[in-house]
C-alpha cells in the first residue's frame, strides 16, 4: 500500500498530466507546401503530346489505360482521358471531373466532360507540388478528419493491427496471450500484441529501447488515453501520425501523406489492395519498403488481403482479383522537398515580409506559385543540350535562364545553374555581369519615344569614336568586325548590333536619359558613362529580364511574380499577390522597337532563328556579348513566353562564346518543345506602314534610292513624300543609272 501510495500514484498524475497536455493541444506541425501552377486547357491552348504528358507525370498522374481514377489518365489517338483531382485555390480551384482533351496541330483541339459530354469553354488540372518547407523535424503529413477516411482503411487498419481496438482499455490482454503463444511455438518473434493505442503512445511519448520502464509506461499512458478520450478520438491521430516511410530527411507521417508517397493519390482516392499495402507496412515500413523490396511488399499486401476477407471486408472473388494486380507504386513519391531551388529562392524572397520562417515550417500553408513544369523542365535540358554541344566551352560555362509570361510577367521557370536542382550559387538572381548588347533595344526605345525626330528609318553615325577619360587615356570602341558603315537607318543599326551608331545615337540622345531610363525599373548603380550605351552595367539574368518584360508586356512595367497566393488548411486564402496594370506607357516606342526586335531574329544576329525551323513564331529578340567574349546573352519573346538566357564562366574568364552562338541556341532548344503562340508579325496599333527616306527619314515615294518600307508612329509624318525626281536628273547628268540601295550587312555574331 505504501508503494502505491508512495510512488505510482504521484507517478501515475505525472503521466495523465502529460498525456492530457499532450492531447489536449495536439495540432501536428503540417509543413508548407509549394506547389505549381495549375495547368489550363481550353481550345486553341498550344500543347503538343510530349508537353501534356510530361505535365500529367511530373503531377503524379498515371497512366493505367482507363483514366477512370481519380490521378490517373489514358491516351486514344490524340486524346486523352483525364480523370482530375480537383484542388483548392487561391482562385477557387475545381471539382474532380473527368475530361476528354484531344490535340491537334499543335494546340488543344477542344475538352468535353466525359459525364455529359459538353464541351468545357476551360478547366485546370491540379498543380504538382514542387516543394514542402519543413521544420527541424522534417515530418511530412497531411491532416485528415476520421469522416473523410475511406470505411475500408478504418475496418482494413483494425482488422490487421486490432481487430478490439472498439472494446478493450488501452491495452488487450487477450492479444498479448495469444501473441506470446504464437511467438513462442515460432521460436521468435512473428505477432505482435500491441494495440493501435500503444502504437499511438510510442509514436507521441516514447522511444525505440525495449525494456521494462519502457513497457510499463506504453500500458499506463495507454489506459490515460483510453480513461480521457473516445476511440474516434483515438482512431484520428492515429492514421494521422502512423510513420509509413522515409525519403532522405523527410519522414512520412500518416495514411494521407503515405497516399501521396507511395501513390501520387489522394488517400480518398486509394484502391482496396492500395489499401492494403499502407496497412501491410504499418508493421515495418523499411522492411516493406515497395520501391527497394517490392517481392515482400507485394507478399505483405497480399497477406493483409486474406486478413480483409477472413473478417468479411472483402469476398473471396474480390480478394482474387485484388491479389492480381501490381503493387502501381509511382516512380516518384509526391514528396519533393526543394526540386527547384532557383525558383524556390525568388518565391521565398517575394513571401518573405508576409510569412516568417516558423509560420512556413508550421503553419500547414499551401503557396500556389506561378511555376510552370514544361517550361522548367524544358530549359533545364535546352542547357544541357547546348553546354553538351559546345563541347570544352560548354564544360567549361556555367548558365542561368528565366522564362516567363509574356503578358502578365509571371515567372514560369528560373535555371540558376547547368546542373539542375543545384542547391548552390543561383545565377538567375544573383550573379551580375555585363550585359553587352542586351542593352541596345533600350537605348532605341528613349530615342523612339521622341517620334518628331526620331523613326526606324532615321540616319545614324556608324563612325570611329574617341573618347578622353578622366584618367587621361582614351576610349576608342570598334563594331565586333572592326568595320564602319557610315550614316545608316537606326532599323540596321539596332538590327546588326552596330557599337558605333548606338553609341553616337546615344551621346545625342543624352547618356543621362538612358541612366535615368534604366533606373525607373529599380536599377541602382548604373554609371552615366558612354560605354553604358553599349552594356557597361551589371545585371543578373533577372534584372536583365524585368527591361525585356516591359517590351514584351506592350510597354507594361510589370513586376516579375513568383507567387499567385497563400491558402491555408482550411482552404481559405489567406494572401494573394496580383498586379494591376495601368493603360502603359511610350507603347508607340515599345510597339517599333519590338518590330525591330523581330527583324533582329529574320535578319539580323538572330536570323538562325529562322534557319532553325523557328521562323513560324515571328520572335521578337536580342544578342548580347560583353567584353572578350565573357558573357553570351540572349533574350527573345514570342506570343505567349519571354525567355532570357545566359552562358559564361564563373570565374570571369572569357568563355569563347558569342550571344549568337551560346544563349541563342539554348533559347531555340527551349522552343523546339514549349507550345507557345506565334508573335504577331504586324506593326501594331497606332503604328502605320510608310515609305522612309533613310538619308533623312522622312516620307518618301515607294521606288526612289533608299526608300525603305517601315513602321512609324502614326501621324508624325507629313504626308508630302519627298520624290524622286532630283534623284533621276543627277542620274542623267552623271551619266548612269540610280544605283540600288546597298546590300544589308551580313549578321555579326553579338
Amino acid at each position: 500500500m505504501g508503494l502505491l501510495f508512495g510512488f505510482v500514484l504521484p507517478y501515475t498524475l505525472v503521466l495523465n498530466k502529460r498525456v492530457q497536455d499532450r492531447f489536449n493541444d495536439l495540432v501536428f506541425a503540417v509543413p508548407t507546401r509549394v506547389y505549381a501552377r495549375p495547368l489550363p486547357l481550353a481550345a486553341g491552348t498550344p500543347m503538343t503530346p510530349a508537353a501534356l504528358e510530361l505535365e500529367l507525370t511530373f503531377a503524379g498522374y498515371g497512366n493505367d489505360g482507363h483514366g477512370q481514377v481519380a490521378g490517373t489518365w489514358a491516351k486514344d489517338g490524340g486524346s486523352y482521358t483525364i480523370a482530375s483531382r480537383g484542388y483548392a485555390g487561391p482562385d477557387g480551384g475545381e471539382v474532380p471531373k473527368r475530361i476528354r482533351v484531344t490535340l491537334g496541330k499543335g494546340q488543344v483541339a477542344n475538352v468535353k466532360d466525359v459525364a455529359s459530354g459538353k464541351p468545357l469553354e476551360i478547366t485546370h488540372l491540379d498543380p504538382a507540388r514542387i516543394a514542402t518547407v519543413y521544420g527541424s523535424q522534417q515530418e511530412e503529413r497531411r491532416i485528415v478528419r476520421l469522416a473523410d477516411v475511406p470505411p475500408l482503411l478504418l475496418g482494413g487498419l483494425q482488422a490487421v493491427e486490432d481487430r478490439d481496438f472498439k472494446h478493450h482499455f488501452g491495452i488487450d490482454l487477450t492479444a498479448i496471450l495469444r501473441a506470446s503463444f504464437a511467438n513462442l511455438r515460432a521460436g521468435h518473434t512473428v505477432q505482435g500484441g500491441s494495440t493501435l493505442t500503444q502504437q499511438l503512445v510510442r509514436n507521441l511519448f516514447l522511444d525505440r529501447e525495449q525494456n521494462f520502464t519502457r513497457k510499463f509506461n506504453e500500458a499506463l499512458m495507454s489506459i490515460l488515453i483510453e480513461a480521457h478520450y473516445d476511440k474516434s478520438r483515438i482512431l484520428e491521430a492515429y492514421v494521422n501520425e502512423v510513420f509509413l516511410g522515409q525519403q532522405g530527411s523527410q519522414a512520412v507521417h500518416g495514411f494521407a501523406a503515405a497516399s501521396e508517397f507511395y501513390f501520387g493519390r489522394r488517400m480518398e482516392d486509394l484502391k482496396p489492395q492500395e489499401m492494403a499495402l499502407l496497412i501491410g507496412m504499418v508493421k515495418g515500413p523499411s522492411y516493406y519498403d515497395p520501391r527497394r523490396y517490392p517481392d515482400r511488399a507485394l507478399s505483405r499486401r497480399n497477406l493483409v488481403l486474406d486478413q480483409f476477407q477472413e473478417t468479411g471486408l472483402i469476398t473471396a472473388d474480390q480478394t482474387a482479383a485484388y491479389k492480381a494486380t501490381p503493387l502501381g507504386i509511382v516512380t516518384n513519391g509526391q514528396l519533393p522537398h526543394n526540386r527547384f531551388p532557383a525558383f524556390m529562392q525568388l518565391v521565398r524572397e517575394q513571401i518573405t515580409g508576409d510569412f516568417d520562417d516558423e509560420m512556413l515550417s508550421q503553419g500547414n500553408l499551401s503557396i500556389f506559385t506561378t511555376l510552370d513544369p514544361a517550361a522548367q523542365l524544358y530549359a533545364e535540358q535546352a542547357i544541357a543540350t547546348t553546354a553538351a554541344g559546345l563541347g570544352k566551352r560548354g564544360e567549361a560555362a556555367q548558365a542561368a535562364a528565366v522564362v516567363t509570361e509574356a503578358q502578365t510577367g509571371a515567372v514560369l521557370a528560373i535555371v540558376g545553374s547547368k546542373s539542375p536542382g543545384d542547391q548552390g550559387f543561383n545565377r538567375a538572381l544573383d550573379a551580375r555581369r555585363p550585359i553587352g548588347s542586351l542593352v541596345k533595344p533600350l537605348v532605341y526605345l528613349v530615342a523612339l519615344t521622341n517620334p518628331e525626330r526620331w523613326n526606324l528609318g532615321s540616319p545614324v553615325e556608324d563612325s570611329p569614336i574617341s573618347m578622353r577619360q578622366a584618367d587621361g587615356s582614351y576610349w576608342t570602341p570598334k563594331n565586333d568586325e572592326g568595320d564602319v558603315h557610315g550614316a545608316v537607318p537606326m532599323i540596321d543599326a539596332l538590327v546588326h548590333s552596330w557599337n558605333l551608331a548606338t553609341i553616337n545615337l546615344g551621346m545625342n540622345i543624352g547618356v543621362s536619359r538612358i541612366k535615368a531610363f534604366l533606373e525607373s525599373f529599380g536599377l541602382t548603380d548604373v554609371t552615366p558613362s558612354p560605354s553604358l550605351l553599349i552594356g557597361a552595367v551589371d545585371l543578373s539574368p533577372l534584372q536583365a529580364t524585368q527591361l525585356y518584360q516591359y517590351i514584351a508586356a506592350d510597354g507594361h512595367a510589370l513586376p516579375l511574380l513568383a507567387v499567385r497566393g497563400v491558402v491555408d488548411g482550411n482552404g481559405q486564402t489567406v494572401k494573394r499577390y496580383e498586379v494591376k496594370t495601368g493603360a502603359g506607357e511610350y507603347q508607340p516606342a515599345v510597339r517599333l522597337v519590338k518590330w525591330a526586335m523581330q527583324q533582329v531574329a529574320r535578319s539580323g544576329t538572330a536570323a538562325s532563328i529562322g534557319t532553325s525551323g523557328l521562323a513560324y513564331l515571328n520572335a521578337a529578340g536580342k544578342t548580347g556579348t560583353s567584353n572578350d567574349m565573357r558573357d553570351s546573352w540572349f533574350a527573345g519573346f514570342t506570343g505567349d513566353h519571354l525567355a532570357l538566357f545566359w552562358m559564361g564562366r564563373d570565374d570571369n574568364k572569357p568563355s569563347g562564346l558569342y550571344g549568337a552562338t551560346g544563349s541563342l541556341r539554348a533559347w531555340q532548344e527551349l522552343f523546339r518543345k514549349l507550345p507557345t503562340r506565334p508573335l504577331s508579325a504586324a506593326p501594331g496599333e497606332g503604328l502605320e506602314m510608310a515609305w522612309i527616306n533613310t538619308a533623312d527619314g522622312k516620307r518618301s515615294e515607294e521606288g526612289c534610292e533608299g526608300a525603305r518600307l517601315l513602321p512609324v508612329v502614326a501621324g508624325t509624318l507629313s504626308q508630302d513624300a519627298e520624290g524622286c525626281f532630283w534623284q533621276h536628273v543627277g542620274n542623267l547628268f552623271g551619266g548612269g543609272e540610280s544605283s540600288p540601295a546597298p546590300a544589308p550587312a551580313p549578321p555579326v555574331q553579338d
